[in-house]
């Protein structure tokens, strides 16, 4: 990071050892850091690396003020609820996700900033790949969830996703982002960590400049993917912030 910017961004990557069987395989956490105040918020953690997130958290002597979610994740049960029993943070969704979710903290509507320290996350919703689906932007850098991923995008058979509507914020919220914007994504399958949105605009193979949505949208109906295999447990979960049924 430049040194005139205010933040740092650890990248997490999932622990799962279960790749094979576990479609959990290749979830991205992130943690970002206000420089001045060790302020911190984490992004899109995953419950079965909590410990390892909260012993990292305390290594790099940060206070978590807050857990916030790209959106109701499919494939994976949040740490959300975990780590604010253990931290006290606040859980944060985007605004998409009010009257579905319960048991969050604030629901960011677009164009609205969550502070922590001298550093900001602005939300931008971009639904989609579920339809409350929200990016999170920091000056140069954008965490897209699963709305835009490394040279792809989440699937829009799921939680109320549609093709057209993914197309749209993609094309209209992120690639309106300066070029330069790292793009951080909620998975990778080939190892990478990071992107920019000038990238995406030339190499996406489904979303670059070159393809117009009714293209876009005829791929994305022509997929066909398992359903997650966590759906019917996670959905439940990610619907009360990570909360098990007792």
């Amino acid at each position: 990071m430049a040194a005139s910017q205010t933040y740092t961004v650890t990248v997490l990557l999932d622990v799962n050892e279960t790749q094979d069987v576990d479609d959990r395989a290749e979830s991205r956490s992130y943690i970002v850091a206000d420089r001045a105040s060790s302020q911190a918020v984490i992004i899109d953690a995953v419950l079965e690396n909590i410990e390892r997130d909260v012993r990292i958290l305390k290594e790099l002597g940060l206070t978590l003020l807050f857990a916030v979610e790209t959106h109701v994740h499919a494939d994976h049960i949040t740490a959300a609820s975990l780590l604010k029993d253990r931290t006290g943070a606040q859980i944060v969704y985007g605004g998409g996700a009010a009257g579905a979710v319960t048991g969050a903290d604030v629901f960011l509507s677009d164009g609205h900033e969550l502070k922590f320290g001298h550093s900001s996350l602005t939300a931008l919703a971009t639904p989609g790949h579920t339809d409350g689906c929200t990016s999170y932007v920091l000056p140069t850098a954008v965490f897209t969830g699963d709305a835009l991923f490394i040279r792809g995008n989440g699937r829009t058979d799921l939680q109320g996703g549609s093709a057209a509507t993914l197309f749209d914020s993609v094309r209209h919220k992120l690639f309106a982002l300066p070029d330069e914007t790292i793009v951080y994504p909620g998975h990778d399958y080939q190892g990478r960590v990071s992107s920019t949105i000038g990238e995406e605009k030339r190499f996406n193979e489904r979303l670059n400049l070159s393809i117009d949505k009714d293209t876009f949208i005829e791929v994305m109906n022509r997929r066909k993917q398992p359903r997650p295999a966590k759906i019917d447990i996670a959905v439940p979960a990610n619907l009360r912030a990570g909360r098990l049924e007792r």
